[in-house]
């Protein structure tokens, strides 16, 4: 695929990115909105990994990081959305994550940019953060939503390069789901059991559609990560942030001001940089 096409990928899948923190974030219980969108992902590579390559042996130390750090991700955006706004969590949380990675990728594997790519994901990041300013937010909800974009780096960054010493997209997120789908449903059972079936049948079809959409646009970020330059990737899926305030003014009519208005501006000007200039 060209890089065009992969850019596009991650676009679409940022899409849809919000719908599933929207679901964690109104649910009566995040715990089990988490394990909801985790068991489909279980559910989906364990039909899946038969089918295809596994991970190649450099890739295994890498998918258990990732596996690793998804688990503390799970546990900071949980706690995150307990005591925050979704508007304040999640433009600070997912606007961090790009420069992080662009850094990562930089110190530990020399992954340069050009001033051109450089230049889209501070856009982007800084238009995505923008949307966060003057929400007065607590102390405690700023610091949980940066520890929590630290933790999207750190996995995007350790998947990127999961993918890119295993040789193989889906082998390598089949494994990673099985893992994270096992332990996450298996913390719901273990912490929440009486409460699992009455959350399935009240939310089970809500959890089924996040979970997809969780599962595919992971899909999307790591078939981009394994040819592309982990920086803008990473910009470009938190692009969602933007995507979810859109769908705010236009289905919930929450309004779109200046502010939104001037960081929206910010990330179309980064998307453009990358578009226009190889």
């Amino acid at each position: 695929m060209s890089a065009a096409v992969l850019y596009g990928l991650v676009i679409l899948s940022a899409l849809a990115h919000p719908a599933w923190n929207a679901m964690v974030k109104t649910s009566g219980d995040r715990l089990l909105a988490m394990a909801a969108i985790r068991a489909v992902g279980l559910v989906l590579g364990l039909v899946v990994l038969p089918f295809v390559d596994w991970p190649a042996a450099p890739a295994w130390k890498w998918l258990a990081l990732t596996a690793l750090i998804q688990f503390g991700y799970y546990a900071l955006l949980i706690r995150s959305y307990t005591i925050g706004d979704m508007s304040v969590v999640y433009p600070l949380a997912r606007g961090l994550a790009p420069a992080l990675a662009t850094l990562a990728a930089f110190l530990a594997i020399g992954e340069a940019l050009s001033a051109a790519q450089l230049a889209a994901v501070l856009l982007i990041s800084l238009g995505i953060m923008a949307l966060s300013l003057g929400s007065g937010a607590s102390r405690a909800a700023v610091g949980y939503a940066l520890a929590t974009g630290v933790s999207v780096a750190a996995y995007s960054f350790t998947s990127g390069l999961g993918v890119r010493s295993g040789g193989t997209v889906l082998g390598f997120q089949a494994c990673l789901e099985i893992v994270n789908g096992v332990v996450m449903v298996g913390v719901a059972l273990l912490v929440r059991p009486r409460a699992v079936m009455a959350f399935a049948r009240e939310q089970g079809a809500r959890g089924a559609m996040a979970g997809l959409v969780s599962v595919l646009g992971f899909l999307a970020f790591l078939a981009a990560a394994q040819r592309l330059p982990l920086g803008p990737v990473t910009a470009l899926r938190e692009t969602s942030v933007i995507f979810g305030a859109v769908i705010g003014a236009l289905l919930l009519k929450e309004g779109f001001g200046a502010r939104r208005i001037a960081a929206a501006t910010l990330v179309v000007l980064g998307i453009a940089l990358l578009a226009l200039w190889p």
